[in-house]
């Protein structure tokens, strides 16, 4: 709970040294004396704001939600003669949209709309609430740090729908609800689920605003695991299907290679069926994998047949032997976990074959 006591301007300034480190924030009062030795930017960026309104310098740096999440342990109290006091605060509880103009879709800020109903407000409220208090306080933080998104997390957006939320409607999601013990956001039901509920998951894991964490929370999965559910036979998209989108295990599609990046028809990757005819052996390496660095499976691109798009299959990898990652520096944060994937004689059952043998690029495109 925030202090009661008040404060002056003149008293924060007698607080204007390393030893005793009083800041303002939006009219509220902080001791960062202890805090200034463990800040990311430095102790001295911190110490040369003692004493004054450090809100311009903070907002020059930071997003509000640190204020919530870091700098609420610190809060000592506000100011008497605070003359923006008057003004109505923008700080939103967890789940409240905003009123600010634009800021919210049309339809969610009063505006009619023939494409949203009551379900998708309630489906939006349910997946903000759950970011707003489970995501938001650590996103920014471990985006920084490079540090991708706790596998815990994954499994409790799988518990609750999440996952299957940001692909398209199927048979698998019925599955989810009625075997798996899956209850969508807000409430909604299987046959209620359309395009525009998983516009708004979009929507939301985007707010963040933290794109490589964003990408680590699943831009891999949201095409890797399309291709099984669809190409896969009815085993292997029911069972590999369920562990991923439960969270359980997590998926990459790896198509791009060093020789060739996203240019299919010129991928080098090769798989060679064994003579019994029941694996394939793929040898072979891919770069820029989002999420490979954490991936338990991989939508492999590689080629069974001539040169071209006629010669391409697509194969489910398991990680196993001879399947390594390591990662790879990108202009924005590791969390997103981007790797270079080698594949050194790695088998895999010819059950996991996606689609036609040699008809992988018509999967890819589907």
């Amino acid at each position: 709970a925030m202090s009661a006591t008040r404060y002056t301007r003149d008293e924060v300034a007698k607080h204007n040294t390393a030893e005793s480190n009083w800041i303002i924030i939006d009219d509220k009062v902080y001791d960062v004396t202890k805090f200034a030795r463990f800040h990311p930017g430095g102790k001295a960026f911190v110490d040369a704001s003692a004493g004054s309104d450090a809100t311009k310098n903070f907002y020059a740096f930071h997003r509000q939600d640190v204020l919530k999440s870091m700098a609420s342990k610190y809060l000592i109290g506000t100011l008497v003669d605070a003359p923006s006091a008057k003004k109505a605060s923008v700080t939103l509880k967890p789940g409240e949209l905003s009123k600010v103009p634009y800021a919210e879709s049309g339809a969610f800020q009063g505006l009619p709309s023939s494409f949203y109903d009551e379900s998708h407000h309630r489906f939006r409220a349910d997946l903000r609430k759950f970011f707003d208090e489970r995501v938001v306080p650590d996103a920014a933080a471990n985006d920084a740090a490079g540090k991708p998104p706790p596998h815990e997390l994954w499994k409790e957006m799988g518990k609750r729908g999440m996952l299957a939320m940001r692909i398209q409607n199927g048979p698998w999601l019925e599955d989810l609800v009625q075997n798996c013990g899956v209850v969508l956001p807000g409430g909604i039901t299987p046959k209620q689920f359309d395009c525009f509920h998983e516009l708004i998951a979009h929507e939301e894991f985007c707010r963040l605003g933290v794109p490589g964490y964003c990408d680590g929370l699943g831009a891999g999965f949201v095409i890797g695991i399309p291709p099984v559910l669809q190409f896969g036979n009815p085993e292997l998209a029911r069972k590999v299907g369920r562990e991923v989108l439960l969270g359980e295990k997590r998926i990459a599609l790896a198509i791009s290679g060093p020789e060739a990046g996203s240019d299919v028809a010129g991928l080098t990757c090769v798989a060679k069926k064994t003579p019994c005819g029941k694996f394939y052996v793929v040898n072979g390496v891919k770069k820029w994998i989002t999420n490979g660095h954490f991936a338990d499976y991989f939508v492999t691109a590689v080629r069974t047949g001539g040169p071209g798009v006629g010669g391409v299959s697509l194969l489910l990898v398991e990680r196993s032997e001879g399947l390594e990652t390591k990662p790879i520096k990108t202009s924005y944060s590791p969390s997103a976990g981007t790797a270079y994937v080698t594949y050194d004689d790695v088998k895999v059952p010819a059950e996991n074959l996606l689609g036609e043998e040699n008809g992988g690029v018509k999967c890819i495109m589907h």
